[in-house]
């Protein structure tokens, strides 16, 4: 065979079909549309099957309507709190109450444990003197710390803010500790050799590459931001969703109860909502691994 003459077997990758890549390109889009729908319809099944089961079996008393209620009593107690309020003032004005306590919370307590992690990454000695207290406080159930700042601070927002707080910040200062010591080794010498300080390693190199750790801790501390918030209510205080829920639970008002277990999980799935999108604005580089 003559060395100017190529095989056809190598010649045919090198000439592939820019239509058949388009081609496959959509039918990948597809698929994952077809299964944005099935994973989406398969969820509202499941919802729907589980308050239709939930309803049957309360109105045929085979579960207790006094003390499990029944999904078409709580979405009469919602649409009462909406319609015509609460005893404690317009339900939005709860929402936003206990929403407000947890936010501050939430932002106070992200903003503690990135810093205390970051820095005790960063700083072995820090670390090493530190680390044994982080954990003895880390151990302390955290709920227990409610009625105390409810004795500290009083009936207003400040204890539900410190038990936010409290609950918020040992996940994300663990993550972002982590993300610290994690920041990959070669960076770190490479910007030291172009003459980069300790602030500009730590600003330039360490945090973004601990973001992905701290965002993930995002996700979950919200939510812990919501239960500190609901707790201290339930305690003691003026007003807000936990406070709903200890007046109905006083009243034997089972409805009352789940109602509010109900707009605090939509609050708390909107919350997600946005976290997820502005971690996806944030790492548009970074591949999708689901679809979900």
């Amino acid at each position: 065979m003559s060395p100017d003459v190529i095989p056809e077997a190598q010649v045919a990758p090198a000439l592939a079909d820019p239509a058949d890549k388009t081609g496959r390109a959509h039918s990948r889009a597809r698929a994952a549309r077809r299964r944005r729908i099935v994973v989406t319809a398969s969820r509202v099944l499941l919802l729907v099957a589980v308050l239709g089961l939930w309803e049957v079996l309360s109105r045929a008393e085979v579960i207790d309507p006094f003390n499990f209620s029944m999904p078409s009593k709580i979405w009469d107690q919602i649409w009462t709190w909406v319609t015509h309020g609460t005893a404690l003032g317009s339900l939005g004005e709860q929402i936003w109450y206990t929403l407000y306590e947890a936010l501050l919370g939430w932002v106070v307590g992200v903003v503690a444990g990135v810093v205390f992690g970051i820095a005790l990454g960063r700083i072995t000695l820090l670390a090493d003197v530190l680390g044994p207290y982080i954990k003895v406080l880390n151990s302390i159930p955290r709920i227990v710390l409610a009625p105390i700042f409810v004795i500290w601070f009083g009936l207003g927002p400040a204890s539900k803010v410190a038990s936010a707080v409290v609950l918020v910040f040992f996940p994300v200062f663990f993550n972002a500790f982590q993300g610290a010591r994690e920041v990959d080794r070669n960076l770190v010498a490479n910007a030291r050799i172009l003459g980069a300080s300790d602030r500009r390693v730590t600003l330039q190199v360490v945090i973004p590459s601990a973001t992905s750790w701290i965002f993930t801790s995002l996700h979950v501390s919200f939510g812990f931001a919501l239960i500190g918030a609901i707790v201290g209510e339930y305690i003691g205080a003026t007003k807000g969703i936990g406070l709903l829920v200890a007046q109905s639970q006083g009243t034997f008002n089972a409805a009352g109860v789940y109602a509010a277990m109900v707009i605090l999980a939509v609050v708390a799935l909107l919350a997600e909502g946005l976290l997820t999108f502005a971690e996806r604005r944030i790492f548009r580089w970074k591949p999708t691994t689901s679809d979900s």
